[in-house]
């Protein structure tokens, strides 16, 4: 079991009174971490912290900054195993989707490092007479930054590493399922060469994230607030941002759709759908959620899926034999188990999978979905995914636009230029023409739109999140004439 306090100055310091609370294995029950359960007040401790350490950091040169950064990402590199352990006992992760993160992530910290340098400005004609206007982009301040567990290492590097790279300071929600892992980013940084209060982590038991996330929203030192997870988290956490006049980056929930065209390559089709559908068991906020195909090729595009999922074996993850592990709990399990009985029950049909042991649960296929099953609407966040067939691409587009949700989508056809047409019709931030909608990479603007969230995580995106756009202008000798 692994022991871990709150963060704050470079400094591993307890909570409160000593809390802490326990985060258990999904698959033994048993306790793998124990972690500081910060209060508020020590949650304004590392705000403050963040705001003593930003007047320096801020000022650093981006070389200083950039060199942090790229240290760090190495180190990440280094450190791969601990982070494979620590998702493995804390959400039950696979090796190969914990690897995948570590990777993921050092891309993001390299390519946070090239951004030191592109946060630039522009001087803007002006109509007075001998002044020059500049924008300038200047870091905000402190960040709360808020992470997830199901791709604890990618999400919680990219909640920091572009405020970081701009010059602002910290402070970092870690989940209270992933602790551990949160944790270990920090130490990375730090070992790193990070200054002291420039990254804080506050660790917290379930009940007092409501209190804690209000109490920093309201801290005047912070300035953005950025936020990866569940819509209905999400509507909070902006509701507290606008009270506080706070820009808020939000990336929440996803239900992507995946159109089949009657001309699509089924064999590519079917195994983007099988990674985007069953990668991590499904609990990623890109999941292939839906399928929406041509009733032309639907029968055998099932098949095909069918059969591709019952090759997709679960098991425990530390045993690092089975390309699915476990659910993040067995509650998640139960929650798939009564979407897909309600599916049945309404006339779906099972394909493949269906059975659930404890936290594990097999990929599951359910053909005939209809707007009646709770599974056509609700975000399922575990290996099932719901097939509907269509007659046209005009109605292909409007399901797969009938949802409140719009992070990632993809199409599949081997006219391209049609494809993209349809691409265009389709309400996300993602699209992606003959690939999975499981992607990213560190440089591009990744985000949703509708109740997926709003703003945009990578790349130069990224800058004009976690920055001021600032005008100011010179005089010079020409003399300014006054009306009085």
């Amino acid at each position: 079991m692994s022991e871990i306090g709150l963060l704050i100055d470079n400094q591993n310091v307890p909570a409160t009174g000593g809390a802490t609370f326990a985060r258990r294995n999904p698959m033994t029950g048993g306790v793998v971490t124990n972690a500081a359960a910060a209060k508020v007040e020590d949650a304004i401790r590392a705000a403050d912290a963040a705001k003593a350490a930003f007047p320096e950091w801020s000022r650093s040169a981006p070389a200083f900054r950039r060199k942090i950064l790229l240290a760090a990402a190495d180190r990440l590199s280094a450190r791969a195993p601990d982070f494979i352990a620590a998702m493995a006992e804390e959400t039950g992760a696979t090796a190969g989707w914990a690897g995948f993160n570590v990777m993921l992530a050092s891309e993001m910290l390299r390519e946070a490092a090239g951004l030191t340098t592109q946060i630039t400005g522009e001087i803007i004609p002006s109509n007075r007479p001998g002044s020059t206007a500049y924008g300038i982009r200047q870091a905000a301040g402190v960040v709360l930054s808020m992470a997830p567990w199901n791709a604890p290492v990618i999400l919680g590097i990219r909640a920091l590493a572009t405020p970081l790279a701009c010059g602002n300071t910290v402070v970092l929600k870690s989940s209270e399922i992933s602790p551990r892992t949160h944790r270990q980013l920090a130490e990375v940084l730090i070992e790193a060469g990070l200054p002291k209060g420039v990254l804080n982590v506050v660790s917290h038991a379930a009940p007092d994230a409501p209190t804690i996330v209000e109490a920093l929203i309201a801290h005047p030192a912070i300035r953005r607030v950025n936020f990866t997870g569940s819509t209905t988290v999400g509507r909070r956490i902006a509701e507290l941002a606008a009270r506080n006049l706070k820009p808020a980056l939000l990336e929440l929930g996803g239900k992507a759709p995946m159109i089949v065209l009657d001309d699509a390559d089924l064999d590519e089709a079917v195994a983007a759908a099988a990674f985007g559908a069953y990668m991590n068991q499904g609990q990623i906020c890109m999941s292939t959620e839906r399928i929406v195909v041509d009733a032309a090729v639907a029968d055998a595009f099932v098949v095909k899926l069918g059969a591709k999922a019952k090759t997709l074996k679960a098991g425990d993850p530390r045993d690092n034999n089975t390309p699915l592990g476990c659910l993040v709990d067995p509650q998640a399990a139960t929650r798939n188990g009564a979407l897909i009985a309600d599916a049945l029950a309404k006339g779906a049909t099972l394909v493949a999978g269906g059975n659930i042991e404890g936290a594990i649960m097999e990929a599951t296929v359910l053909d005939g979905v209809t707007p009646e099953m709770r599974i056509y609407h609700e975000e399922s966040f575990g290996p099932v995914v719901a097939v509907t067939r269509v007659k046209d691409a005009d109605e292909a587009v409007r399901v797969a636009n009938d949802t409140e949700y719009g992070l990632a989508a993809s199409v599949f056809g081997k006219d391209v230029m049609r494809a993209m047409a349809i691409a265009s019709q389709i309400e996300s931030g993602i699209c992606h023409i003959n690939g999975p909608t499981v992607h990213d990479e560190a440089q591009m603007p990744f985000g949703g739109i509708k109740s997926s969230g709003y703003g945009r995580f990578g790349g130069r995106a990224g800058i004009a999140e976690f920055t001021d756009l600032r005008w100011i202008t010179v005089q010079d000798e020409e003399h300014i004439h006054y009306p009085f």
